[in-house]
């Protein structure tokens, strides 16, 4: 039996924001939500979420998960908080004990901790770490053995000296630790309940205390301030970029590359700098991403080139295909093998065929394009008659001239040529010709530039 509980309920002054401390994003998800998933990845049996500031907030950012909550109100320390949700767990097993603004904690190092606590011991994870001023030391005897833990407004100056610290994240028999809570006392410094305390009850009655560390100084870095949360946002991104290369991606320079979901990479993906990927994305082998693009929930077929400074959302783009600079391409979006966009163009809920271009500066939306056409620069899908959107289908192998309006609904035959500057507001019939709107230049000699009023 399992039970995590979640402190959340700090305020985080330091932030100097109206949104709670935890809900700050990390890699584009609440520092809370990365919490939360690793977590799960425990496969716990409870979990329990402590808050406090911003509570309602905190609550709304996780609809329909299944956790319990504890409010904390007021907040008079660690010890307090866990006291909370001590309703909320089962008696049997062991309780795990995690911090919602401390959000890179990996699943291994917290797997082992909970492993050293499932036979009677309690578990603290600790850290030596090269600077631990204002953090808890952890306090042993002649022997090794862990006596207490000293916080650092509390300590002598031979503690302070001290580099094994505090990481806060402990693991105990839940049966202990609801003896223990009880006994906490507030008599110190910042006149709170510790959590810190429980260790040395644990040393009084002789349960044996074990010390593992994390595996990486940076997963027990918390966040208090926005320098801090940048901070643990860039090691974040380092260290799913050192994955992607692990697995055969080139990146350009690593720390300028930004993830904010899941990106899945095959062999020989090339990604340049300032690119964005949000959402679920999936790169095929021999992607090529061009430096300041944006990419969101989109598939990505193999050998195609993304140009740089393009916008990609919720699109499925074929193999080989070519698109930007300076492209657009909106959702339900479907592009086939060996598309070209170019730059300027925007598509939105469309399907364009095998082998078709639209190269520069062309709208198509709500549009169905066939095999081997092509659109000229300056056209446009005028696909919204200001209530409705309509639908416009262009078969295979059309020729689009320059500076087009196709009205929708409309249907442009197979083979058809659209005349530049035409505005196509009928159907076109296949099988050739040409379609466009007789004109007649005129010039007239007398006219005259208007002047400027005073």
């Amino acid at each position: 039996m399992l039970n995590i509980v979640i402190l959340a309920a700090g305020q985080g002054k330091r932030m100097k924001s109206a949104l709670p401390k935890v809900l700050h994003p990390i890699a584009g998800k609440a520092m809370l939500a990365h919490v939360i998933a690793t977590a799960n990845k425990l496969k716990p049996d409870y979990i329990c979420i402590v808050y406090g500031h911003g509570g309602e907030q905190v609550r709304a950012a996780f609809p329909g998960e299944h956790f319990t909550w504890a409010l904390q109100d007021p907040q008079h320390g660690t010890g307090h908080a866990v006291m909370q949700a001590v309703p909320q767990l089962h008696p049997g097993g062991v309780t795990l004990i995690l911090y919602g603004d401390v959000p890179l904690i990996t699943e291994s190092t917290l797997a082992a901790l909970v492993a050293a606590a499932s036979s009677g011991k309690l578990a603290w994870l600790t850290q030596v770490v090269a600077n631990p001023a204002g953090l808890g030391r952890i306090v042993r005897d002649l022997q090794g053995h862990v006596q207490a833990i000293v916080e650092d407004k509390d300590a002598t100056p031979k503690q302070k000296q001290i580099a094994e610290i505090n990481s806060g994240f402990v693991a105990c028999p839940t049966e202990r630790l609801m003896k223990w809570l009880p006994k906490l006392d507030n008599n110190n410094a910042q006149r709170e309940y510790y959590l810190t305390d429980l260790l040395a009850m644990a040393v009084a009655d002789g349960v044996v205390v074990e010390t593992p560390h994390a595996a990486h100084d940076w997963e027990i870095l918390g966040v208090n301030s926005r320098d801090q949360l940048a901070q643990l946002g860039r090691i974040f991104q380092l260290n799913v970029a050192n994955e992607l290369m692990a697995c055969g991606v080139s990146l350009a320079d690593p720390a300028r590359l930004d993830i904010r979901g899941t990106l899945m990479c095959d062999a020989d993906v090339s990604i340049d700098v300032n690119c964005v990927f949000e959402g679920a994305v999936r790169l095929a082998a021999g992607v090529r991403i061009g430096p300041n693009c944006v990419i969101r929930d989109c598939t990505i077929g193999a050998n195609t080139e993304i140009l740089p400074f393009s916008c990609l959302e919720g699109a499925d783009i074929g193999a080989n295909a070519r698109i930007g600079p300076f492209t657009r391409i909106r959702p339900g979006t479907k592009l086939a093998d060996d598309v070209h966009l170019g730059n300027f163009v925007e598509v939105k809920a469309s399907d364009i065929g095998i082998g078709s271009k639209a190269n520069h500066l062309s709208y198509i939306g709500d549009t169905t394009v066939g095999t081997k056409v092509n659109i000229g620069a300056g056209t446009i899908v005028c696909n919204y008659d200001g209530v409705n959107k309509h639908r416009t289908i262009i078969e295979d192998s059309v020729h689009i001239g320059s500076d087009v309006q196709l009205i929708a609904p409309v249907t442009i035959g197979k083979d058809a040529d659209i005349g530049a500057g035409t505005t196509v507001w009928k159907d076109v019939p296949a099988g050739g010709g040409i379609t466009l709107n007789p004109k007649t230049q005129v010039h007239k000699s007398d006219w005259k530039r208007p002047i400027k009023k005073k």
